[in-house]
C-alpha cells in the first residue's frame, strides 16, 4: 500500500462518521503490541488555543533536547501535517507501512477516520522511541478516541460554545466532556475559563485526586509579546517572547510554561532557554497569519464565537478599521452567532462555500450581512469570492479569510506559490489530501 492508496482508504472510513466512544481504541490496542506499552505524554483537551498550546510545548521540550511527538488535528495541506517527530512530519512511506498494519489489526472493526489516525500517530511515536508526545484531543475528551492514552500531564485551554450536536448545549455540558481528560493523580494545568467551566474542571480534578494549575491563580502573565513575563506559583520567567499574534496567545503560552513547570516536577529537563527559543521559534499557519509584505491578506481559522472574537481583538490591536470579510461557515454553525464581532469591521462582505465537508449555505451569511446592511455578495466558490475581495479592497482595507479551517487551508494553498510552495512539498505539507 502507497501513501495515496492509504489516504484512500483513510478518508474511505469517513463513512462510519464521528462516533464517539473508546471500545474501537481499546480493541486496536488489544490487537497491536505495540500500543500497549507506555508512551509518556501530555494530553491536551479544550475548545479553542488547544493546537497552539500543544505546538508551543513541544516546542519547548524539543529545545530541551528531548524526542518529541506531536499529534494536532485537522491539517491544513497535507495529512502529515498531523504527526510530527521533533517538529518535523513523518514521512509517506511511514504513513502507509502504519496504515497497512491498523488496516490489518481492524478487518472487523469499524473504525472511525479519527480513531484509526490516532492510532497511526501512537504507533509512530513508538516506533520512533520519543522521549514524551504531546497529544491533542480531536473532539470532546471523555469519550475521544486519544483517550486511551495514560498521560503524564493533562493541559485544558478555554472552553466555549462549539460542536454542540456532539458535545451538550450548555458550557456546563462541554466542560463535563473536556475534563474527561482528567485521570487519578495526574496534574492539571487550566486555562483561562468562564466560571461555569472551571466549577466542572475543578469538580472533576478534585474527584480524580489531581493537583490543579489553575490560570489568574497559579499562574499568570504581564507585558507584551516582546517582553513577556510569566510567573507559575514560585517561579517566574521574565523577557519572553511570543512569535504567535493576538493577545489571547500570551495566554497560551503562559498555560504551555506552566505546563512546562509541571513536568520539570516530574524530572523532565526543560530548561529557561528552551522555554524562551519555544516562543520565539512557535509557527502554526493559518493562526492570524499575513500574507505577503504588505499585509494585505490575513488569514485566520476561527470558526466559533470565542475564536472570531480573538480575531475582533487583534484587529482592533492592529487599528484596523475596515476589512472586507471573506467566510464560509461549516458544519451547523449560525452565522448571526459567530460573526457578529466582525460586523463593525466589514466594508463589505464576501460569502463563500466551504469545499471540504459540510457547509453552511451562503444564503444565511448574506442574511445576516443585510440585516447588518453591510454590502455583501455571494459566491459559487471561495477562489471567486477571494479575487473579488482582492480587486474591491484599498491598500488600507486588508482581506481577511475566517469562519472555517477547510476554507482558509483552500485557500491559503493558492497563496503558496514559488519558493513557499516548493518548501512546503519539499516538507511534506503541500499538495496532498
Amino acid at each position: 500500500m502507497d501513501f495515496s492508496a492509504s489516504l484512500d482508504y483513510l478518508y474511505g472510513l469517513q463513512r462510519f462518521g464521528v462516533k464517539l466512544g473508546l471500545q474501537n481504541m481499546r480493541e486496536l490496542k488489544a490487537r497491536l503490541p505495540l500500543l500497549r506499552d507506555p508512551l509518556p505524554c501530555v494530553h491536551v483537551a479544550g475548545t479553542n488555543g488547544k493546537g497552539s498550546v500543544s505546538v508551543l510545548l513541544a516546542e519547548m521540550l524539543r529545545h530541551s533536547g528531548l524526542r518529541v511527538g506531536l499529534y494536532t488535528s485537522p491539517h491544513l495541506h497535507c495529512f502529515t501535517e498531523r504527526i510530527r517527530i521533533n517538529g518535523v512530519p513523518i514521512g509517506r512511506n511511514e504513513i502507509a507501512l502504519c496504515v497497512e498494519k491498523i488496516r490489518q489489526a481492524a478487518e472487523d472493526v469499524p473504525v472511525t477516520f479519527f480513531e484509526a489516525t490516532t492510532a497511526i500517530a501512537l504507533l509512530a511515536f513508538k516506533e520512533h522511541q520519543v522521549d514524551i508526545a504531546v497529544i491533542e484531543t480531536g473532539l470532546g475528551g471523555r469519550l475521544d478516541a486519544t483517550n486511551i492514552i495514560e498521560p503524564r500531564l493533562c493541559l485544558i485551554t478555554p472552553i466555549s460554545m462549539d460542536h454542540n450536536e456532539h458535545l451538550g448545549d450548555s458550557l456546563a455540558s462541554i466542560a463535563t466532556e473536556k475534563a474527561g481528560i482528567i485521570k487519578p493523580g495526574v496534574p492539571v494545568v487550566i486555562g483561562k475559563q468562564d466560571q461555569a467551566a472551571v466549577e466542572v474542571i475543578l469538580s472533576a480534578a478534585l474527584e480524580n485526586g489531581a493537583a490543579v494549575c489553575l490560570a489568574d491563580r497559579d499562574f499568570h502573565w504581564q507585558g507584551n509579546h516582546h517582553d513577556l513575563s510569566v510567573a507559575v506559583e514560585d517561579s517566574r520567567l521574565d523577557g519572553l517572547t511570543c512569535a504567535l499574534a493576538g493577545e489571547h496567545q500570551l495566554d497560551n503560552l503562559a498555560q504551555a510554561v506552566a505546563g512546562a513547570m509541571q513536568l520539570r516536577k516530574q524530572g523532565f529537563a526543560i530548561s529557561d532557554t528552551a522555554i524562551r527559543l519555544a516562543g520565539e521559534t512557535a509557527v502554526w499557519p493559518g493562526r492570524l497569519e499575513w500574507c505577503g509584505n504588505s499585509r494585505q491578506i490575513l488569514l485566520d481559522v476561527s470558526h466559533n464565537l470565542a475564536g472570531i472574537s480573538c480575531l475582533a481583538n487583534y484587529l482592533a490591536e492592529q487599528q484596523v478599521r475596515r476589512i472586507h470579510l471573506v467566510t464560509g461557515l461549516s458544519g451547523e454553525r449560525d452565522p448571526v452567532k459567530i460573526l457578529m464581532p466582525l460586523a463593525k469591521f466589514a466594508a463589505a462582505v464576501y460569502a463563500v462555500p466551504v469545499a471540504f465537508g459540510a457547509s453552511v449555505p451562503t444564503r444565511q451569511i448574506v442574511a445576516w450581512a443585510e440585516k447588518q446592511t453591510l454590502p455583501v455578495s455571494e459566491y459559487v466558490t471561495a477562489a471567486e469570492g477571494f479575487a473579488a475581495a482582492l480587486k474591491n479592497a484599498s491598500h488600507s482595507e486588508p482581506v481577511v479569510v475566517c469562519g472555517s479551517l477547510y476554507l482558509v487551508a483552500e485557500l491559503r494553498q493558492d497563496l503558496l506559490v514559488g519558493e513557499a510552495a516548493a518548501d512546503y512539498e519539499a516538507a511534506g505539507l503541500f499538495n496532498c489530501s
